[in-house]
């Protein structure tokens, strides 16, 4: 009997032993685990502190309420983080009436405008004057095309007030100024032409293009500069022509062609050397290839111009009713295809792009009289 009862103990000693070591396995398993939950957590609030501490900008923000300005405040979203490793997010495409547009604008160019307020009030915009929408996928890529000589005080205005009113339309966009070098007189189409091609070495991907004198500011953001099913004239009432088209063939000022378009009619002419004329010839050329120009609506089509004297190298061209009669014989010959310059300079400037170029000489005209 003793011998069976102690060989009953010693099976439940054993049991009990089991049991104890079996306790202290899932104990130091359990220890372990949290341990390392904590370690990751740890690790995790480390790395947003060094995250923090190598950019303190991140987490500051611009605010402007002027009806001017883009910043957050005034309906532009902030652009979305991406944690490192993950895939950047697929954004909606962008809408075709913008929801944050203020409509009529209030233009005037009497308060000073130093370039670096324009650059504050555009924190947004990239080296060069280039700007995506954070929030959706544009459907174009807009270059706009600035000929230019000697009109830093205009720049200035226009940087102002387009920047803003573009970044409000959700385009992704650059903006191009194409400086004409030298005295010589000035060809405002030639220097088109030099834009679309140098745009377009930068950045393939341009399909519309927005042919703008600098000296023009829209009164109204809901004039939406992108290209459509036919060449688009955008400047279709300014106040110095009393807010109305100075002729029913005018396509002056602002215009928009989207590539193929502009490839269509070979382009600008380049032999319009002085004011007056290609704004017509052009005109001629999209009636030729059967396009159609279309224009916005009169009551937001309205634009201010910057008052200047003109430019003692920008007097008319004594042959340009000649050339404008005679567009459908030299369409072919005189256009993108045929535009010689020579590229003196590239300089990306914080809100545009500055190209300076040598076009060469005007012919030698003879006298009046």
């Amino acid at each position: 009997m003793s011998r069976l009862l102690g060989g009953t103990l010693e099976r439940v000693c054993k049991a009990v032993l089991l049991l104890c070591l079996l306790h202290f396995l899932v104990a130091v398993i359990l220890y372990f685990d949290v341990y390392a939950q904590h370690l990751a957590f740890f690790s995790r609030f480390s790395a947003r502190g060094t995250a923090r501490a190598l950019h303190p900008a991140a987490s500051s923000s611009t605010n402007c309420s002027r009806p001017n300005t883009t910043a957050s405040s005034s309906g532009l979203p902030e652009a979305p983080s991406v944690r490192p490793g993950s895939t950047a997010p697929i954004l909606p495409p962008c809408p075709d009436s913008p929801p944050g547009l203020v409509g009529r604008l209030l233009i005037e160019f009497t308060s000073p405008m130093p370039l670096e307020r324009v650059q504050r009030e555009n924190p947004g915009v990239l080296l060069g004057g280039r700007y995506t929408p954070p929030d959706c996928t544009p459907a174009q890529t807009v270059a706009v095309i600035i000929p230019f000589r000697h009109r830093e005080h205009h720049l200035r205005y226009w940087l102002h007030y387009l920047h803003p009113i573009l970044r409000r339309q959700r385009l992704r966009y650059g903006i191009y100024v194409i400086n004409q070098h030298g005295e010589d007189t000035f060809n405002r189409a030639k220097l088109l032409n030099v834009g679309f091609l140098e745009a377009l070495k930068e950045d393939a991907t341009y399909d519309c293009f927005i042919f703008s004198d600098v000296d023009l500011v829209p009164m109204d953001d809901r004039n939406l500069y992108h290209c459509g099913d036919q060449p688009r004239h955008f400047a279709i009432a300014v106040d110095k022509f009393g807010f109305r088209l100075p002729y029913a063939g005018y396509f002056g000022g602002v215009s928009g062609l989207s590539k193929a378009q502009f490839l269509r009619i070979n382009g600008f002419p380049n032999e319009y050397w002085g004011w007056g004329g290609e704004d017509d010839d052009i005109f001629n050329r999209i009636s030729l290839t059967g396009m159609k120009i279309s224009r916005p609506d009169i009551r937001i089509g309205r634009y201010r111009m910057i008052k200047h004297d003109r430019d003692k190298h920008n007097e008319p061209n004594p042959q340009r009713f000649t050339k404008i009669q005679n567009t459908i014989l030299t369409m072919k010959q005189d256009g993108i295809g045929s535009v010689r310059y020579q590229v003196l300079e590239v300089s990306r400037q914080p809100l545009f792009t500055n190209i300076t170029v040598d076009i060469g000489r005007p012919p030698s005209w003879p006298p009046r009289g």
